[in-house]
């Protein structure tokens, strides 16, 4: 009885796809090299330009310095993300896992859901991390953080303007609401530890509703305002506020006059923007009931 003899496999299959590997990793740059190496080392021997061995000279000579390049490319491309790194601990641990995660993801999971799914959310954070690098912080509207927590940080000065026009929710649907509330309470606060808070109302009618909260943030300290509908330009018509002139807050509105989206901001031009907006409506407001003359 005899046994048949087994011989390995030839696995020309993993080398191409390793040839492959290698050629996708590759320098853009280094490829064309060698390409134009390989073509002039066979162009100066077939025309006889050359003898054989100046040809493959010339040929290894362009792979040399072609392979030289892709060498100094990866070293640039290793030490710019190096220099990306280099900033706070956490950015430095997490970035090279959520590198990973996301690579698995679309790699093992390719052609699902899954993989669909990864992609979209990399793409919204690498557009929120854009937005971070702005200054702005853009959240849903039912989200208060950073309008409560600013103005809980708020240490000299806070400057609102409030739109209160007829909508589908009401009036003053929104400083009624628990966010309403809250936000009114944390000015409450702030006027406590001395900060001036001046705040204008523009309006389309001055209902007995509106006249009361009014009359009840000056009582307690604000310094009000009121603006009719029509005074300034609509373009001037936004929900704000502003903190010691350094951070600010903008209410993105729906179609049927809700937040939908709220903004928070350091930059520099958004806080300029706002505070001209304020002025210009602060400068046409009436911030007393005018006496009346004996």
């Amino acid at each position: 009885m005899t046994r048949d003899v087994v011989r390995p496999r030839r696995r020309g299959g993993a080398s191409a796809s390793g040839f492959l590997r290698l050629v996708a990793h590759a320098d853009p740059v280094a490829l064309v090299g060698i390409t134009l190496s390989i073509t002039l080392s066979v162009v100066l021997d077939l025309t006889g330009a050359a003898s054989g061995v100046e040809s493959l000279l010339a040929g290894l000579m362009g792979i040399t310095i072609s392979l030289l390049v892709d060498s100094l490319a990866r070293a640039e491309r290793r030490f710019h993300l190096r220099m990306l790194l280099d900033g706070p601990p956490w950015l430095a641990h997490t970035a090279t896992e959520v590198a990973a995660s996301m690579r698995e993801a679309t790699e093992q999971h390719a052609g699902t859901r899954v993989a669909v799914e990864a992609q979209r959310r990399y793409e919204q954070f690498r557009l929120e991390a854009e937005q971070f690098a702005q200054g702005r912080i853009i959240r849903r509207g039912d989200e208060d953080e950073d309008l409560l927590g600013a103005t809980r940080a708020c240490v000299h000065r806070l400057d609102a303007l409030t739109n209160v026009m007829p909508r589908a929710s009401g009036e003053l649907s929104w400083w009624r609401s628990e966010i309403g509330r809250r936000y009114w309470e944390a000015n409450v606060e702030a006027l406590r530890r001395g900060v001036r808070v001046t705040r204008v109302f523009v309006y389309a009618t001055l209902t007995e509703e509106l006249s009361d909260l009014v009359g009840r943030q000056r009582a307690a300290g604000a310094r009000v305002g009121l603006l009719p509908f029509g005074a300034v330009g609509t373009h001037l018509l936004v929900n704000l506020t502003l903190w010691d002139s350094s951070s600010c807050w903008e209410a993105r509105m729906t179609a049927h006059g809700e937040i939908g989206e709220n903004q928070f901001s350091v930059n520099r031009a958004d806080v300029e923007r706002l505070t001209r907006v304020f002025d210009a409506c602060a400068s046409m407001a009436t911030f007393e009931d005018p006496t009346p003359t004996p």
